[in-house]
């Protein structure tokens, strides 16, 4: 720097540096200001995107939660159910077990209207065989019982056939019914190929199945399933 004294030259150093630091400084503060906004944009996004995981992680939680609570009340929905449909069966076990007791009952304790049922018993055998010859089986207590009213049961069946048919009773007391029934008949005919039984048991039955849908609603009320009634 020819003609300028060195007073001059240090102080256009001194200038030429502070520009420097000037231009260093603005761009030091420039970096600064991009990078803390790109930090603020990129932490925002990272909020944004954890946010968003955690709410459909918790989303999913809720589902499971909700899905299991309504399993759990099916489940004990259906449990309920169940313990009242047993609870149902129970009952009228209980009153077909009453009906057996009374069944018993009237056997032991009243031989005259026992005698009149084992009259219809067998005219029902009679008549649903309509057979010229049967055999006809009972306990081994109702065997005279048997002997004495088959005049009786001839009499009415020929009644009832209006002498269109006559039968030959023959009472098995070789193969008599089996101790846990009550009392009754069976009929049977060509060597016990048909049969009817007309035991106590087997009828006491018989009306529990025709009667259960009428016992049930009066038990326990209408079914507002039921659609349709016989």
């Amino acid at each position: 720097m020819a003609g300028m004294s060195d007073a001059e030259v240090q102080g256009q150093i001194a200038h030429m540096i502070a520009f420097i630091d000037q231009e260093a400084s603005e761009k030091v503060e420039e970096i600064d200001a991009k990078a803390e906004e790109e930090f603020n944009l990129e932490k925002g996004r990272l909020v944004q995107t954890a946010r968003a995981k955690i709410m459909d992680f918790y989303d999913k939680k809720i589902k499971q939660v909700e899905l299991q609570k309504k399993i759990q009340q099916s489940n004990l929905l259906n449990n309920s159910r169940l313990q009242i449909l047993k609870r149902k069966e129970e009952l009228l076990n209980d009153l077909l077990d009453d009906a057996r007791k009374l069944a018993t009952k009237t056997v032991n304790e009243d031989p005259q209207k026992y005698q009149e049922t084992m009259i219809k018993l067998t005219l029902q055998g009679l008549s649903a065989l309509l057979e010229p010859k049967v055999t006809v089986q009972v306990r081994p207590q109702d065997v005279d019982l048997m002997k004495k009213i088959i005049p009786e049961v001839i009499t009415r069946y020929r009644k009832l056939t209006q002498d269109k048919h006559d039968v030959k009773i023959i009472v098995d007391d070789q193969n008599f019914l089996a101790p846990e029934i009550i009392g009754g008949v069976i009929v049977s005919a060509h060597g016990d190929k048909i049969r009817i039984n007309n035991t106590m048991n087997e009828r006491l039955k018989l009306i529990s199945r025709q009667m259960q849908p009428e016992l049930r609603e009066t038990l326990f009320g209408p079914n507002p399933n039921r659609k349709f009634k016989d």
